[in-house]
């Protein structure tokens, strides 16, 4: 199958690291395709759609550019697995299966379980920050609790960010299609697993369980990882997919 990574709030596709290829070594048959939004990584100069529903127009239009046609399977993180449910939604003959990780939408969760409030201050000051450096350092102490001192990926996410810089006006637009979209009363036509953190300190592990609920849905939650469960727990992440898939997940 081929899957489609999509990524977060003004993250880029280099950030997934090696996840990539540890889902290809452990998911039978995964073809994987990390595509940036627009506004993030090789689409950075792009303005970022306001809405979801753009976002979803756009992954569609640029992998029919580069001659990939559907379906897919999906994972996406947070504002990605937004992404991925509107495309479920519009298309479901184009989702063959959409893995939803960390994500939380209106008005299944309250806002202050999507975005935990004490993350307000430091996200305000980062939006006009101009230090790639202290920027990327934030990010990573909100999103991971395992790599918060790993000096050479520090190095490499503030690399990035001079390379593919994410402007303060595609970064609120992008928390502005987050803030206002909604996500579908009932589960998409489409098989949908969800993955969370508890140790998640950006987005309350709650939402996803209220999803779970709502829809409903599988949901698998590692006891320890944060906000990035691709980075702090690659290899769990892969175990997860492949085995929701061997127990008929595609059914």
């Amino acid at each position: 199958m081929r899957w489609i990574f999509l990524r977060g709030l003004i993250r880029e596709s280099r950030h997934w690291g090696g996840f990539p290829e540890i889902f290809r070594e452990r998911v039978a048959g995964a073809e994987v395709i990390c595509l940036d939004l627009p506004g993030n990584g090789m689409f950075c100069e792009q303005e970022s759609p306001a809405t979801i529903g753009d976002m979803v127009e756009h992954c569609r239009s640029e992998l029919a550019r580069q001659g990939f046609p559907p379906p897919f399977g999906v994972l996406a993180l947070s504002l990605g697995g937004m992404v991925a449910t509107e495309w479920a939604a519009r298309y479901p003959d184009e989702i063959l299966a959409a893995v939803l990780i960390n994500t939380s939408m209106r008005p299944h969760n309250p806002f202050f379980q999507r975005l935990q409030p004490r993350n307000y201050p430091t996200l305000l000051r980062l939006l006009f920050e101009a230090s790639a450096m202290k920027v990327e350092k934030a990010v990573l102490t909100m999103t991971s609790g395992v790599h918060c001192a790993d000096a050479a990926l520090l190095g490499d996410w503030v690399r990035w960010r001079k390379e593919c810089p994410v402007s303060p006006k595609n970064a609120l637009r992008q928390l502005l299609a987050a803030a206002r979209y909604r996500a579908p009363k009932r589960l998409p036509a489409v098989p949908v697993l969800l993955l969370a953190s508890a140790g998640d300190r950006l987005v309350d592990a709650r939402c996803s369980c209220r999803l779970a609920e709502i829809w409903p849905a599988e949901i698998i939650i590692h006891p320890t990882a944060g906000h990035d469960l691709p980075l702090d727990a690659p290899h769990w992440v892969a175990e997860a997919v492949a085995g929701w898939l061997a127990s008929g997940g595609l059914r």
